[in-house]
This record gives C-alpha cells, sequence and structure tokens, in this order.
C-alpha cells in the first residue's frame, strides 16, 4: 500500500486513542484539501500489510481501541485498506474511515474492496471537503457537508467525545516536525507561512 504518512497514537483523528493511516494518493480534488501533498499517487512509502498490522500490533500496547484510515483517499486504496481494515477488527478494535465519497456513491460503485472496506468500517465521515463552510461545532469533522454514519453498534452519536473541541497535534522528532488534528480556523497554515519566513 502506498502511505503518505503514520501516527501511531493520536487523540485527534476519531474516538479515544487510534492509530492514523493516511494513504498517497486521492482522485478528488477538493479546493483548499489540508493535505495537498498527498494528492498525487506518486510518491509516498510503499508498505506491506504485514508491516502496517506489525506497527497496529505495536500500538496496541499504547492503548488504541482502533485505527482511522484518512488520505488522499482510502476508498481509491480499497484494494489496500479492506484487509487491513479486516484483520484490525478481528483484533478487537474499530475502524473509521474519512471519505471524500458519498456513501450512496460508495455503495454503487462496483469496486468489492470498497463493499469489503464499508463492511469493516465502524464509523464513516463521508463527503469532499470544503473550506467555505468550516465544521464549528462537530469534534473531528472538516466541514458541515460532512455527515458521519455509524455502521457498526461500536460507537453512539450521542458520544460526549463528539461534542469536545477539536485539538490539534505537534510532535518534534529530530529534525522532523509532524502535525495533525484540525487547527482552529486562525491557525489553518500556520506552520507554512512561518517555514516561508524562516527559509
Amino acid at each position: 500500500m502506498q502511505v503518505a504518512q503514520i501516527v501511531t497514537v493520536t487523540e485527534a483523528e476519531g474516538p479515544g486513542r487510534r492509530f492514523a493511516l493516511w494513504f498517497q494518493g486521492c482522485p478528488l480534488r477538493c479546493p483548499g484539501c489540508c493535505n495537498p501533498e498527498m494528492l498525487p499517487f506518486a510518491g509516498g512509502l510503499t508498505m506491506h500489510l504485514d508491516e502496517v498490522l506489525r506497527a497496529v500490533d505495536r500500538a496496541v500496547e499504547e492503548g488504541i481501541e482502533g485505527i482511522t484510515l484518512l488520505g488522499g483517499e482510502p476508498m481509491a486504496h480499497a484494494d489496500s485498506a479492506a484487509p487491513l481494515a479486516r484483520l484490525v477488527q478481528a483484533r478487537g478494535l474499530s475502524v473509521m474511515v474519512f471519505s471524500g465519497f458519498r456513501l450512496e456513491t460508495l455503495r454503487e460503485n462496483r469496486d468489492s474492496a470498497v463493499h469489503e472496506l464499508l463492511a469493516h468500517t465502524d464509523i464513516l465521515v463521508d463527503g469532499p471537503y470544503r473550506r467555505d463552510m468550516p465544521e464549528t461545532r462537530r469534534r473531528w469533522i472538516g466541514s458541515a457537508n460532512q455527515r458521519v454514519f455509524f455502521l457498526s453498534s461500536r460507537y453512539r452519536a450521542d458520544d460526549p467525545r463528539w461534542m469536545l473541541p477539536n485539538t490539534l497535534e505537534i510532535r518534534l522528532s529530530g529534525l522532523e516536525l509532524t502535525i495533525n488534528g484540525f487547527p482552529a480556523k486562525q491557525a489553518v497554515g500556520i506552520w507554512r507561512r512561518g517555514a516561508r519566513a524562516s527559509s
């Protein structure tokens, strides 16, 4: 699978502590995409399923309750995302997927891997990101047009964790800086502006 980024333990990409994997490549071109570097299908790191599963198993020791698949576009990588989701659920973990496609479109898709990925998804956030419709009430959601579907009984819409404010996580490891989560509107792009100013 083509992987753009992995954060082994995060609380900014879904309920509880989660293992987050961003796929490299997306056929959609949502204006204002917060991960434009993940749009091209070329690039990223090629990883084998067993390699990712070993990383998930190590994260279990740190108390994760599930994985979150983002991108890029996970549904464009369903051939590798579906078996990952199936094996993760077999370990008793949950699966959350962010997709720019609407659920109705995904259900009409003829690709069996897309249907398998849906079958092994507990929470689906669907719909393209709209920078002109920022979400201000629901946690973990980028824009107000996006919908949340609870595709299993594992989570519920009245879970109080959905009502907490969004968070942004910043990690510095050696010379590498990683940022994930949802910043406040006034903070969007601040690290990019800072990087330009310092270069």
